[in-house]
């Protein structure tokens, strides 16, 4: 029976999962609780990794050491580049998972992951007492232990809570209620009263989830295909290539009869009967949602996605629903291509309790108990990657806090993990996050394909990096200087290259060196490697990475001025004990918002809602002021 460990994780999620790998891999003794071992990297919802905004995600993870990126590559069975034909700051990466595959891969990296215990066990509760200057209000509160169920007590000192939308879970499905984290498993209902009695506040959330429907049932021949690339784009940096057969999705819609049976529906939808009372995912609705919402479109897409080579199942990707039985039934075989199709486990809706992610810190520490973290669901976000990466973020934070080392604080101009952890903390949700590249000012600097050159070496500096790992980056990063170099030093001439650039239909007034001659629209590097025979000796990450810097040179030297602008403010720290009720000037409400939201920069105070540059100033002046004296 455990007695004591450093860091203690709950929940076997993707966040809670990347928390406690970080921990280890920082040289914690690290422990973590789940219900079931199956539940080790559970897809709950869609069988895939990865989109828009969330492909970047998965390799930032992956760039700090976690695990995401390795399993999908181990359990992938289609993969996509989306938004391929538009531009580099767009394009993200997006993998069909075979659900067992995926959970197998990230059972085995937990496994075998030296100081991580696993426990399977309902946690009870945790406890705090005072940090150790004799004071007693609640802001010197330290998590101190937690209480499971089977193994007792537990004496830590630190505490990650990664319970996804397990926290007093209710389901919906028509007017049948029951309790319940997803279907199959029961609600944590002690956590929360326990994270109550500590001052915790809790609200509401919605998220859902569509039927499932017997593959062997559908009649794919009227359906449209959709075939994954090839050669495949692995999201890990350490996987060399992917090679598994890949499976087809395929495409289908919803029409007048689907939408008119919703409508006739309305009264027994739990969602406008006000049996469901807290807020869905605005950007990824459920069915009857979006045909009230979208009156005026004839159709929605859906997309059927197999759940395995082996599995029966197919995922319909678009119709999300927590409608009466009957009603699922009567809409999936009034879809094209389900006409006999069976449903193997109906959709149904989850509420569940979630934080106000206001009351962390960037590292995710809560502000008001030393030692307590979050990550996750549970501080108002949706999908595997944005869980994984605050789990990622909260489990490091957790352990370099033990070690006495400096945090790891990621900004918006840095990396997409940056910038949705700083939308929670500055922002808060009244509904589900889900992150999209348009919420990144700066996505050109933040694309997938320089993703190892930003994230590897904040990685390496904190410690997050195994050796194989740091070896991987540091001959990738070789690479790339290497290619600069040749393509710096290397000309492009009229007459030497001359019948290469005539059959390639490129017009060359005079020579030029490579770097300049890729910066044109039609010039692919890849293709003057070839010609070069250089092309085998560098990465495909390295080779796309340095021909985006090329061709998007001016823009990105503007873009590293404004961040550098930012930069100078987001640096100017604010002392933990600053005193806003001393400065004349200041409205009474604005006190009391940066009391509450308790700013660690002008930076951050700046992204409080309502704090005005007037404000700022004050607080600016008051600082250097502080620091002249």
């Amino acid at each position: 029976m455990e007695s004591n460990a450093d860091l203690l994780v709950i929940g076997g999620g993707h966040a809670g999962v990347e928390a406690a790998m970080a921990g280890a891999r920082l040289g914690l003794k690290t422990i973590l609780v789940s219900l079931k071992k199956d539940d080790l990297g559970k897809m709950s919802c869609n069988p895939a990794i990865g989109g828009l905004g969330k492909g970047q995600i998965t390799r930032e993870v992956d760039a700090l050491g976690g695990v995401m990126g390795r399993a999908i590559d181990k359990g992938g069975i289609q993969f996509r580049t989306l938004n391929s034909s538009k531009g580099p700051a767009v394009r993200a990466s997006r993998a069909q998972a075979d659900r067992e595959l995926y959970h197998k891969a990230v059972e085995g990296f937990v496994t075998s992951q030296n100081n991580l215990t696993f426990l399977e066990d309902e946690v009870l509760g945790f406890e705090t007492s005072s940090d150790n200057n004799n004071d007693n209000s609640v802001d010197n509160n330290i998590v101190t232990a937690v209480t499971l169920k089977k193994h007792g007590k537990i004496t830590v000192k630190a505490l990650v809570i990664t319970t996804g939308t397990f926290l007093r879970g209710i389901l919906h499905r028509g007017e049948t209620i029951w309790e319940g984290g997803r279907v199959g498993d029961a609600p944590a209902n002690a956590l929360s009263d326990s994270l109550k009695s500590h001052g915790v506040n809790l609200f509401r959330l919605k998220t859902g989830t569509p039927a499932r429907i017997k593959k062997d049932t559908i009649d794919f021949s009227k359906l449209t295909i959709q075939y994954g690339d090839n050669p495949i784009n692995p999201f890990s940096m350490m996987t060399e290539k992917i090679e598994r057969e890949q499976l087809p999705c395929y495409l289908t819609s919803t029409n007048k009869k689907v939408h008119e049976l919703i409508k006739a529906a309305k009264e027994r939808s739990p969602l406008f009967n006000g049996q469901i009372k807290s807020r869905g995912p605005r950007y990824c609705p459920s069915i009857e949602d979006k045909v009230f919402r979208f009156s005026d479109k004839e159709s929605h897409t859906i997309f059927l996605e197999p759940e395995g080579y082996n599995s029966n199942l197919v995922y319909p990707n678009g119709i999300s629903t927590s409608l009466p039985e009957d009603v699922q039934r009567e809409i999936i075989k009034n879809i094209e291509g389900l006409e006999n199709a069976e449903v193997e486990t109906f959709g149904y809706a989850v509420e569940y309790d979630a934080i106000d992610a206001k009351e962390l810190y960037p590292t995710l520490e809560y502000k008001n108990i030393k030692g307590l973290y979050f990550a996750g669901q549970i501080n108002g976000t949706s999908g595997y990657e944005e869980a994984a990466g605050q789990g990622l973020v909260a489990g490091a934070n957790a352990a370099l806090k033990i070690l006495g080392k400096e945090p790891l604080i990621l900004s918006r101009a840095e990396s997409y993990i940056g910038v949705m952890i700083d939308d929670l903390i500055t922002l808060g949700v009244d509904e589900p996050y889900r992150m999209f590249s348009s919420r990144a000012e700066h996505r050109l600097m933040l694309r997938e394909d320089n993703t190892i050159f930003r994230i590897c070496p904040i990685a390496i500096k904190c410690g997050l990096l195994e050796n194989d790992q740091k070896e991987k980056f540091e001959n990738l990063k070789s690479q790339y200087d290497k290619l600069k170099e040749i393509c710096t030093e290397t000309k492009i001439s009229i007459t030497k290259d001359e019948k290469w650039l005539k059959e390639n239909n490129y017009d060359l007034k005079v020579s030029m060196p490579l770097k300049d001659f890729v910066k044109r629209s039609d010039v692919i590097l890849e293709n003057v490697l070839n010609y070069l025979n250089l092309k085998d000796n560098f990465h495909s990450f390295v080779i796309i990475s340095l021909e985006t810097e090329f061709k998007f040179e001016g823009y990105l030297l503007r873009e590293e001025q404004e961040i550098e602008r930012v930069k100078k403010m987001e640096n100017t720290k604010i002392p933990d004990d600053f005193n806003y009720d001393e400065l004349k000037g200041l409205r009474i409400e604005l006190k009391e918002k940066l009391k509450k939201a308790k700013p660690i920069s002008i930076g951050h105070a700046m992204r409080i809602p309502g704090i005005t540059p007037a404000a700022l100033s004050l607080i600016a002046i008051r600082l250097k002021n502080e620091r002249n004296q």
